[in-house]
């Protein structure tokens, strides 16, 4: 349920709210907007607790939720959520470009990579320091070595960094480093490391698993925003169809429908999405096009030498070239890149 308090409420007031909603057993979660404070009831929602809620004085209006995601709903917050990484805005009007090769395989390609993308008009450097790979035998990352080298060409960029998580045990280190902390496809419904990183100040961003429905995806959003953590961002990364021409179909429809049910600022990675670099401009605009606040996208100085993922990834000029494409789409629909 959502409690929507009066306007000109208190805090010994909503302080009174959130006790009467304890005393029926749920937990309470607290948005303080611009002109009022919603109270988020978690916990099955009943019609006797809303009428109960509504009769008191300081409370405006009780909503009953009718999705089983409440935090992330725009239910709950209508105004779409935007924060800041560094100078970067994520979920404001310019689309955030994230860019970079899908893992950190050493320090001078790297590097080479981070400065090309930065001049190509990126604003956030992505990376890869612990690779979940399917074969125990493709290369697995150089952990703390590859976050060192990340950290650099953050100096050297002015950028701030995004990463993948594996797991809990790599928590502590990655947020260490990292001003932007990545689940993938396979973790996105490990509920634990979920909670955890639902405990941490540092934007998550959650990639769709690659058979997971529109609504799983928001619920695993939910274990984020429950845990405490309201700086998330939702990727959509391509799902698992019949199709095998490309990697992965691109679920383009997925940003219209996530950013009707939720407030929670979407990005695309159009890379993963397809799996071959010569789509992945197009689907870039598709995603922009269709509202993707963001796009996360694989760019490596030799794909051919990549040691993962080369033949989804941009060459740096391919990239710019796409950069300047985007532009004009976002131009026609009111926003800025």
């Amino acid at each position: 349920m959502i409690v929507v308090m009066d306007s000109g409420a208190g805090e010994e007031e909503i302080g009174e709210v959130e006790k009467r909603i304890k005393s029926f057993g749920y937990d309470v979660h607290r948005s303080n907007g611009v002109n009022c404070t919603i109270l988020g009831a978690i916990g099955y929602p009943r019609e006797d607790v809303r009428d109960a809620l509504e009769v008191m004085p300081s409370v405006e209006k009780v909503v009953l939720v009718s999705h089983p995601f409440m935090l992330v709903s725009r239910e709950f917050k209508k105004d779409k959520t935007a924060f800041k990484v560094g100078e970067v805005e994520i979920g404001g009007e310019k689309i955030v470009l994230m860019a970079g090769p899908c893992a950190v395989e050493g320090r001078e390609s790297y590097l080479q990579a981070a400065e090309a993308v930065k001049k190509g008009g990126a604003d956030i450097l992505r990376g890869g320091a612990y690779k979940p790979r399917t074969s125990p035998y493709s290369f697995q990352g150089l952990e703390e070595e590859g976050l060192k080298i990340m950290a650099e060409a953050r100096e050297m960029t002015g950028l701030p960094i995004i990463t993948e998580v594996l797991d809990q045990h790599s928590i502590e280190i990655v947020v260490r480093y990292a001003d932007i902390i990545q689940v993938g496809t396979r973790n996105m419904q490990n509920f634990k490391l979920l909670r955890e990183l639902g405990q941490i100040n540092k934007p998550v961003l959650i990639k769709r698993g690659m058979s997971a429905t529109i609504e799983e995806w928001l619920m695993a959003a939910e274990y984020l925003l429950s845990s405490g953590n309201y700086q998330v961002i939702l990727c959509e990364r391509g799902i698992r169809t019949f199709e095998t021409y490309t990697r992965y179909t691109m679920d383009i429809s997925a940003i219209p429908i996530v950013k009707e049910l939720s407030h929670l600022p979407v990005f695309v990675d159009p890379s993963h999405g397809t799996g071959k670099w010569k789509w992945v401009p197009s689907m870039s605009l598709a995603a922009v096009a269709a509202g993707a606040d963001g796009l996360l996208v694989e760019v490596h100085p030799s794909p051919k030498e990549a040691l993962c993922d080369g033949p989804q990834s941009l060459v740096p000029e391919k990239y710019s070239q796409m950069i300047g494409s985007l532009r004009g789409v976002a131009q026609i629909i009111g926003r800025t890149l």
